[in-house]
């Protein structure tokens, strides 16, 4: 059975986002393992419920994945972690339900997006504490740039990152931040290749289909290829820059949200794996 740090390109992920953030875990896992995944995400919220509501060890958790050849490949959401007065309560709850399914079920990667609070120094020394303690739990830690925070861009991201200069310390480069971002292909070549941990795709229309940039991103994606997105040259550059991180597929998407899981994981999974065969990946 491989472990979650086995996950390489082009193995694929099912985001947690990919479905609501909450409820019918049974029938995630099922679809994912259908579809051919080799692991899956998980919102440290719906693990907390997952634990108190339903009363889910991490044992059961990590068997069922077990029982389904996946893994906990991604942990998502590390936020409010650099303040003037430390991490915030939430960040530290959030970390902590994070560690505990590392140690407990075994996962590969946290996801840390912004804002920051306070100087880019203060935000660099934050980072570098948060990467601290989870190398503890053999977790790698990647930086989303978000162009609603104030994490901007790839080079924003690495001005922390970078600077930070911590062995697990990286990023995670979601194609759609990309496009509908900064949209420059400079930025992401100048990126550390072994630092970038994650890779999110998913596609959608260049310009917004609201006018608010963090609702539109949570609810208008499409699968891969589906949209206007150059999906297949962003793949062609990311094989060329040599990249191995697996590939998470973050369709966020009302319709496929409707839709019953099997049908989501199956068609995000065929649609990448379509765009690789094009991009001779």
């Amino acid at each position: 059975m491989r472990s979650a740090h086995d996950l390489r390109w082009p193995d694929l992920v099912w985001s947690h986002f990919s479905r609501p953030r909450f409820g019918d875990f049974d029938e995630r896992v099922a679809s994912a393992a259908a579809a051919g995944y080799a692991g899956i995400g998980l919102f440290a919220p719906e693990y907390e419920r997952l634990r108190d509501e339903e009363g889910r060890s991490a044992k059961d958790i990590r068997l069922q994945l077990d029982d389904h050849g996946l893994v906990l490949a991604e942990i998502e959401t590390v936020v409010g972690w650099a303040s003037p007065d430390g991490p915030s309560d939430e960040c530290r709850h959030r970390e902590a339900l994070a560690y505990e399914m590392a140690d407990e079920i075994g996962a590969r990667y946290l996801q840390v997006v912004g804002p920051y609070e306070g100087s880019v120094a203060e935000a660099v020394l934050a980072f570098g504490a948060l990467c601290e303690r989870a190398a503890a739990h053999q977790l790698l830690v990647g930086v989303e740039w978000l162009p609603f925070t104030n994490i901007r861009s790839a080079d924003e991201a690495v001005d922390i990152v970078g600077a930070a200069d911590r062995p697990n310390a990286g990023y995670c480069v979601d194609i759609w931040h990309h496009k509908r971002g900064a949209d420059d292909e400079s930025q992401i070549r100048a990126m550390p290749v072994d630092r970038i941990f994650a890779v999110q795709m998913n596609d959608g229309t260049l310009k917004p289909s609201l006018s608010d940039y963090k609702t539109d991103c949570l609810a208008n994606r499409v699968p891969p290829g589906e949209g206007a997105f150059d999906c297949v040259g962003f793949v062609r550059l990311l094989t060329t820059l040599g990249v191995h991180s697996p590939i998470s597929l973050e369709v966020c998407s009302t319709e496929l949200w409707a839709a019953p899981a099997r049908e989501a994981a199956q068609r995000a999974a065929d649609a990448m794996r379509a765009v690789l065969a094009e991009a001779g990946a």
